[in-house]
């Protein structure tokens, strides 16, 4: 009589969300107690009195440990385990079966398979298969598995963000990621205990946009309304010494003279005052002076900027007094194909031989939107990604929206429309001029490939090829 396999018992794997308040606790223990430097493996491992291979395999999120592993892991950085820090290992033969239906199945479907296997489906692939169901746009919610970080740049912004009176500056066109990751340094920042406030430009009405000392006034209030403190700005406020002065006595004398903990201040779309000229050549010069004035001033040092924005700087501004030239500049990338597979991997396709991911990539390169869109189509469509590539470039395609935006924005700047139709149909690299090369490239059109620049991705330049052909 042949012997049944014994089975082994299963163990539990590390979900994303755990993942992320244990690297949190850790950071935290890291800057304290380290100098913020990183702690390598085999100094978690003495820590943890757990060895190096169990520690890897617990980070790699796709092989099991024990409970009391895991649990030991938390408890060091004093962290309590909890039912949403990690899964149950499940049956292999039961995934690969299900997994193969995925792609096939609409939301609709998805649900229906669910609500038949349930008990076989955690909380966590419930929510995982919802986040991939929902159209990709706006910002990588902080719980969504979909965020794929490029690394150096979040540890680098988390650190940074700990240091007295920083400044970190984030530029990339749209929809490259800068909301995503300033939502999770925030949420970095707010483990830490710091006071946070985001501020989005584009929020301003143009009204407090056509007045200086209106303009000051009413960041100067959304600060301390953000902070739970009564504005009171008539007390602090002096017409006879100017707008610019009162606002940082304001901010220094009254705001952050009865604030105990660091501020982190986010302005997002800053962009906005480069078309207010005479907001933007006395703000941001000021927000410069309050840097510099942190080197020697603890209640400046208290404050932590962090500036974002996708239009490059088309005001004349000293180059002495600008602070596009000062603290960290973080500069967001496509995705490689690494992480592209990765994504697609999120999304329960498949893709480890790089075939599929080359192929998407070939049409949209990194673009992590345009990835995500194709992505969408592909797991909850029912497209397949030969009629991804096909129709992409129609005006019915899935790209139409991203396409018309880009359409309308060179259709309201006739010169570089033409300048643009040039480098599309160009056969060989093509000199511009640098004002041009700077909008193009804020506008997300173009990329650098050494000396030569080239249009972003082969969508873009096919289908401008023929919307622009009337002008050419």
């Amino acid at each position: 009589m042949k012997q049944s396999k014994t089975r082994r018992k299963r163990g539990v794997l590390l979900t994303s969300a755990g993942l992320k308040r244990l690297q949190t606790a850790i950071r935290a223990v890291e800057i304290v107690q380290n100098n913020g430097a990183r702690f390598t493996l085999h100094e978690l491992s003495d820590r943890v009195q757990v060895c190096t291979k169990t520690l890897s395999r617990l980070w790699s999120l796709n092989a099991s440990v024990d409970q009391r592993t895991l649990k030991l892991c938390f408890n060091t950085f004093d962290l309590e385990l909890s039912t949403e820090d990690y899964i149950i290992e499940r049956d292999p033969d039961f995934d690969e079966s299900i997994e193969a239906l995925l792609p096939s199945l609409d939301k609709k479907q998805i649900y229906s398979l669910l609500s038949i296997t349930e008990g076989s489906f955690t909380k966590e692939q419930h929510e995982n298969l919802e986040y991939c169901c929902s159209y990709p746009e706006g910002p990588v919610s902080l719980d969504s598995p979909l965020y794929i970080e490029r690394p150096p740049l979040e540890k680098l912004v988390y650190q940074e963000i700990t240091q007295p009176g920083c400044v970190i500056r984030i530029h990339a066109p749209r929809e490259m990621g800068k909301s995503s990751l300033v939502l999770r340094l925030l949420a970095f920042a707010q483990q830490q205990e710091y006071h946070t406030i985001k501020l989005d430009c584009d929020q301003m009405d143009a009204s407090c946009l056509s007045n200086l000392d209106q303009f000051f006034r009413c960041f100067c209030w959304r600060v301390a309304t953000e902070l739970g403190i009564a504005p009171q700005l008539d007390t602090y406020w002096d017409e006879e010494i100017g707008s610019k002065l009162s606002c940082s006595f304001y901010l220094k004398n009254y705001l952050l003279r009865q604030i105990n903990r660091p501020i982190v201040l986010v302005l997002e779309r800053v962009g906005r005052f480069f078309e207010y000229p005479h907001i933007a050549q006395e703000f941001f010069p000021l927000l410069r002076s309050w840097h510099e004035e942190a080197r020697q001033d603890t209640n400046w040092q208290k404050l932590r900027l962090v500036v974002v924005y996708s239009t490059e700087v088309y005001v004349c501004l000293d180059i002495n007094r600008s602070p596009f030239n000062i603290g960290l500049p973080v500069r967001l990338s496509e995705f490689t194909q690494q992480q592209v597979e990765e994504l697609a991997n999120r999304h329960g396709l498949k893709w480890n031989f790089g075939k599929e991911a080359r192929q998407l990539m070939s049409l949209v390169g990194g673009h992590p939107a345009l990835i995500r869109i194709g992505l969408y189509h592909l797991t909850c469509q029912s497209m397949t990604l030969e009629k991804l590539v096909k129709e992409a470039m129609t005006n019915g395609g899935i790209y139409r929206s991203h396409l018309w935006r880009h359409w309308e924005k060179l259709q309201e700047n006739p010169s570089l429309a033409r300048v643009y139709a040039e480098l599309v149909t160009a056969k060989q690299s093509i000199s511009l001029n640098p004002m041009d090369t700077s909008k193009l490239d804020s506008l997300g059109l173009i990329r650098f490939e050494g000396d030569r620049i080239l249009p972003r991705c082969e969508l873009y330049r096919a289908y401008f090829v023929k919307q622009l052909s009337n002008i050419m």
